[in-house]
């Protein structure tokens, strides 16, 4: 019990967040879901705004995950939340802390009039929904089911990406011939390698004639070994999934030329929760 004679003074949910997922995919030890299904979330405190700015701490996913905790408290263990989930939870961390309304900067490919946009960000919630992951991709015999993954599965996918990526922009310095062409194979073989690994995580199980197999070694050895053909198409259904799940393109109309368009929606996290 606090006695603290302030405690009536600090902060207050300013908003309920209902999540795309429902809540219902995760365990109490990730989720204490109250049972109006209902995530109370808090704004942000100073400290929470200094940990957003801090590079380091962005780049590892720790910020995120600091940032989750203190303003979502009901989320236990933020790493384990999904991608399908995730936009809307800071989307209305954001709202919380700075009010349902931001704006962004738009160019009208028409008349290249560069503009502000106005975003209604409780409206842009509203349209969060989740790809349909409960049904199975058949293919022959088998038949795959697909999960989302994790922030922490993110967040690794996306160090490694980098660390590939600096190796990448190395080449160029390599003046040998034959030691840039090697590196070029093993770089080439690493990306391929990783892209294939990130792939069979969003695997959930794949379901054969006689058994169901959801061992991640066993999918992520299936992944790298099936024919093109079937590798492509478990790629493309994956991809669909993920940008059902997405924040989708804004619908823009330009105020100078009433020229119609769509713009990406992307959250900069140095910057968004200013």
């Amino acid at each position: 019990m606090n006695n603290n004679p302030l405690v009536q003074y600090f902060r207050r949910p300013a908003v309920y967040l209902k999540l795309p997922s429902g809540g219902k995919i995760y365990s109490s030890d990730v989720i204490n879901l109250p049972e109006t299904g209902e995530l109370p979330i808090y704004p942000m405190t100073a400290i929470d705004e200094i940990t957003i700015k801090t590079p380091d701490a962005l780049f590892n996913g720790a910020a995120i995950v600091d940032l989750i905790k203190s303003c979502v408290p009901s989320i236990i263990d933020p790493w384990e939340i999904k991608a399908i989930d995730l936009d809307a939870i800071l989307l209305a961390i954001r709202t919380a802390s700075n009010g349902g309304e931001m704006e962004t900067i738009t160019i009208c490919p028409a008349c290249k009039e560069e503009t502000k946009y106005g975003i209604n960000l409780m409206a842009l919630m509203s349209t969060l929904k989740v790809g349909n992951y409960d049904r199975e991709l058949v293919l022959g015999d088998i038949a795959i089911k697909f999960k989302s993954l994790t922030y922490k599965e993110i967040n690794e996918a996306g160090i490694l990406n980098f660390e590939i990526q600096k190796k990448l922009n190395m080449l160029e310095s390599i003046e040998d011939n034959d030691a840039r062409n090697d590196a070029t194979k093993t770089a080439i073989r690493e990306v391929t390698e990783t892209t294939m690994g990130i792939l069979s995580k969003t695997i959930e199980y794949i379901r054969t004639p006689n058994t169901v197999v959801d061992q991640p070694d066993y999918i992520c050895e299936f992944v790298k070994n099936c024919d093109r053909n079937t590798y492509e198409t478990i790629k493309k259904n994956n991809m669909e999934l993920k940008v059902q799940s997405e924040i989708q393109p804004l619908n823009i109309k330009c105020a100078n030329c009433n020229h119609e368009y769509t713009q990406p929606f992307t959250m900069n996290l140095s910057d968004f929760f200013v």
